[in-house]
């Protein structure tokens, strides 16, 4: 009785403590003064036509940027001694195809017909091998190893997509209905074949074609990476291409029917066997290259006593550009994001212009290249410009404005939460608490079960703090058909959800950066 007493206490004080600060800082007026007006202003001018979606490295980018710029300019936010002026240029390498050549025993295969690759998976190379081996799944754990202590190093391996079944229909790996992270998790068996030391692997893609029309856009469009050189051996994956049954069958010498019965053989002893096949495999790639550039805009506003702790605030305001015709306004994606960051950054320079403002300084950035695999907020953690080691935390705000269809008949508002408790117990309590102050949304976890996959909680700009154990929240509303279309456009943002949402965020800014203590890093990094 006493214990739970003293817990009731405990949550009592504490909820308490949340009331007080957010009151007596006077909170609760500023994030009031986040409006459907000021957020849709912004909006319509980032997504309108004149800034042609905004692509990394344009010049519709760039007005992009100046525009958030001379915002946090007339903020009274001043510009950074180590940039220039508003921004912190970010230098890229932009690659093209140019030729994708893959013989096997002298048939020629053809690219985006028997085989696909992405622009960031395979480097310029040239090679020729007769060292090729079938490892299945391309799985190793403890209950099923499809490489069983053998040597792949220097080689090309073939393997499955996905992971073995049971004659039932089950997964091996689980003895359930539900797949492990070898399926949803396609990066885990690059990263292993790579520890293995493979030379390239070939990936056995079910419904290729179906997969190349998907993947069209992504494939063929310029794929983009930070300036600073990558050798091979610092690449994380090694070159990775899908192909056809067709071609697995002649990379392995089997009939498409022999290769299908290796496959379901492959349960029989819960684990495979590296299999030399003799083929002689030719690639040849070959890339337009050039160089261009980017820029992260950063408005700071300097704290009081706590000054040397940053909190950062972020968004990235890049989308898809502009296709013949077509343009990638995407209002939501994510210049609703952007938006939010705009209006929040504003909230809390009224703040202290009215002597109420923060104790830890803020950092509102919004980020380029995310669009092109986070390289914006990858560069700002390889070359911040406040101390990682003082960065408290991080809230990255990427779709806010529009509902998904697992919501569209709640009357009440949402938004999804990713990775609050991934790193921080005490910053996901403050944001669920505040929440049922204030803004009364329901909180969605779905896309932070670690299992989740989409995989989102490593698919947006707050990914580059966490993996330097700074806690984040990542804000998201779900994808929706318009998603990565010309039709994500303004008309169709839901200006109250957005608002809703915004204020969350700066509530929960607010209690980050005014608090007697820096939150807590209290759960160990996976």
């Amino acid at each position: 009785m006493k214990l739970i007493k003293l817990l009731l206490f405990v949550l009592l004080s504490t909820a308490s403590l949340f009331a007080q600060l957010v009151e007596e800082a006077s909170a609760k007026k500023y994030y009031q003064d986040i409006r459907n007006e000021d957020l849709r202003r912004h909006l319509e001018i980032l997504a309108s036509d004149e800034f042609e979606g905004r692509e990394t490295g344009t010049e519709g980018q760039r007005k992009a940027a100046r525009y958030i710029a001379d915002h946090f300019s007339s903020l009274g936010l001043p510009p950074l001694a180590q940039t220039d002026g508003y921004n912190q240029e970010v230098r890229l390498v932009k690659e093209k195809w140019d030729e994708v050549k893959i013989s096997i025993n002298g048939e020629d295969f053809g690219f985006m017909q028997d085989f696909f690759c992405m622009p960031r998976s395979v480097p310029e190379m040239k090679f020729s091998t007769k060292q090729v081996y079938f490892v299945g799944y391309g799985i190793e754990e403890s209950r099923y190893s499809d490489y069983a202590g053998k040597s792949v190093e220097g080689k090309v391996l073939v393997m499955y997509k996905g992971e073995p079944k049971t004659k039932d229909g089950k997964f091996l790996l689980s003895g359930s209905n539900e797949a492990s992270e070898w399926s949803s998790n396609w990066r885990k068996k690059l990263i292993l074949a790579k520890s293995k030391g493979a030379k390239a692997v070939f990936v056995i893609t079910p419904n290729l074609k179906r997969n190349i029309e998907i993947q069209r856009f992504r494939i063929m469009s310029n794929s983009m990476r930070l300036a600073d050189p990558v050798s091979d051996d610092d690449r994380k994956y090694p070159p990775n291409f899908s192909i056809s049954g067709k071609m697995a069958a002649k990379l392995l010498g089997y009939t498409p029917g022999r290769l299908n019965k290796l496959q379901s053989r492959l349960v029989t002893k819960g684990k495979g066997k590296p299999k030399k096949r003799k083929s002689n495999v030719s690639v040849d790639v070959t890339k337009d290259v050039e160089y261009t550039k980017t820029e992260n805009v950063l408005g700071y506003l300097e704290g009081s006593d706590l000054k040397d702790e940053v909190l950062v605030i972020t968004a990235h305001y890049d989308h898809l550009g502009k296709k013949g015709n077509r343009i990638y306004n995407g209002a939501d994606d994510d210049g609703s994001g952007t938006s939010c960051v705009l209006e929040i950054a504003e909230s809390f320079a009224n703040a202290k212009a009215a002597g109420k403002g923060p104790r830890r300084s803020i950092l509102f950035m919004a980020v380029s290249g995310e669009e092109k695999g986070l390289l914006g907020s990858e560069y700002y953690s390889e070359n911040p410009i406040f101390p990682l080691s003082k960065t408290v935390a991080n809230l990255n705000i990427d779709m806010v404005g529009r509902t998904d269809d697992l919501h569209k008949d709640d009357k009440q508002n949402y938004v999804y939460v990713i990775g609050a408790d991934r790193l921080s117990t005490e910053l996901h309590d403050i944001n669920d608490r505040l929440n049922q102050q204030y803004t009364k949304l329901n909180l969605d976890y779905t896309y932070n079960e670690p299992d989740d996959p989409n995989r989102f909680y490593y698919r947006s700009d707050h990914y580059n703090f966490a993996k330097h154990n700074i806690p984040v929240i990542f804000y998201f509303n779900g994808t929706h058909d318009d998603y990565h279309q010309p039709t994500d456009t303004v008309e169709k943002i839901d200006f109250d959800r957005m608002r809703e949402r915004a204020q969350l965020i700066f509530l929960t800014a607010w209690q980050l950066v005014n608090q007697d203590h820096r939150i807590e890093v209290d759960v160990p990094q996976e």
